[in-house]
């Protein structure tokens, strides 16, 4: 057994995801604090593990369906590149380091993690193959990881800013079903349930949808959120939200991208561009910067 295929099984692109994570410490301006840039690094590094934990018991239970699939018959445990009793003791590590991490941080980040945990098992075992409620699971996983960094430093995030991050999950989920959709044909059905009930026609208007609410999320709390009040340049990093999310969107529909959107967004130039550019945009907001002509 070589140790890559130990730790494809991880995933840890999936790792990406966890970023959600410093949403409260960008936007309080709390990176500021070492303390708190510390608490908020111990909470990714929780998510990290517990999220892999997820992962390797998700196919420890898809096994049989992974391998029907033109994609995920290639992972570990599909391909028997790692056995079933080292992915269990694998999955069980780092299901307990996780935990333990989370209750160091603090009990809030504790009981955030376990409702975390809760939703994937009721992913796992019913509504993944439930059309809606299995993207709806999964973008609710996103809205706890933001709500995680918060609780990790001690401080309020805005609903706004957790509408948004539920918006561009969803985005990203349906994105990802359309995909799913398209690659497996009549086929669909004997990989994901869920597809089933789908049509390409629902799953467009559905990317649409989610793309519209998360620009407008992000609109609105860029203007109207305590901290957009207080540092009101923050509507600029607006600009560059929209232009992701609409390359995005680009790249779902003409390309057929969206299979992996995890990589999407660290494989596409233009993507990692927009994400600098955003990010440099919020730190100049919050630096304290004003103009006359906006306020």
């Amino acid at each position: 057994m070589h140790p890559a295929a130990m730790l494809k099984l991880l995933r840890p692109k999936q790792w990406s995801k966890n970023v959600f994570v410093f949403a409260a410490l960008l936007f309080t301006r709390s990176y500021s604090n070492p303390y708190q840039v510390k608490l908020a690094l111990l909470a990714f590094a929780a998510m990290c593990l517990l999220s892999s934990a997820t992962y390797v018991f998700n196919d420890i239970v898809d096994v049989e369906r992974d391998r029907n699939h033109p994609k995920k018959m290639n992972r570990p445990l599909a391909s028997g590149a790692v056995p079933m009793s080292i992915a269990i003791v694998l999955g069980l590590m780092c299901l307990l380091a996780g935990l333990f991490i989370a209750w160091n941080v603090s009990r809030g980040v504790l009981f955030a993690a376990l409702i975390y945990l809760g939703l994937q098992l009721a992913y796992n075992f019913g509504l993944k193959r439930v059309p809606i409620a299995d993207v709806f699971i999964l973008a609710l996983g996103f809205v706890l990881r933001a709500a995680v960094g918060a609780v990790a430093i001690h401080v309020q995030i805005s609903g706004w800013l957790l509408f948004c991050t539920g918006s561009l999950a969803l985005l990203l989920g349906f994105g990802k079903r359309r995909h799913e959709f398209m690659i497996q044909g009549e086929e669909r059905g004997r990989s994901r349930e869920s597809l089933v009930g789908y049509s390409q026609m629902v799953l467009d208007a559905f990317v649409i949808l989610s793309a519209g609410g998360a620009a407008m999320c992000y609109g609105i709390y860029s203007l109207e959120s305590k901290t957009a009040k207080q540092f009101p340049m923050l509507v600029l990093s607006s600009i560059f939200v929209i232009y992701g999310i609409c390359r995005y969107v680009l790249l779902v529909f003409s390309s057929g991208e969206g299979g992996e959107p995890e990589s999407l967004v660290v494989s596409d130039v233009q993507m990692i561009i927009t994400f600098l550019l955003f990010a440099a945009s919020v730190l100049f907001a919050m630096s304290g910067v004003s103009t006359s002509f906006i306020g």
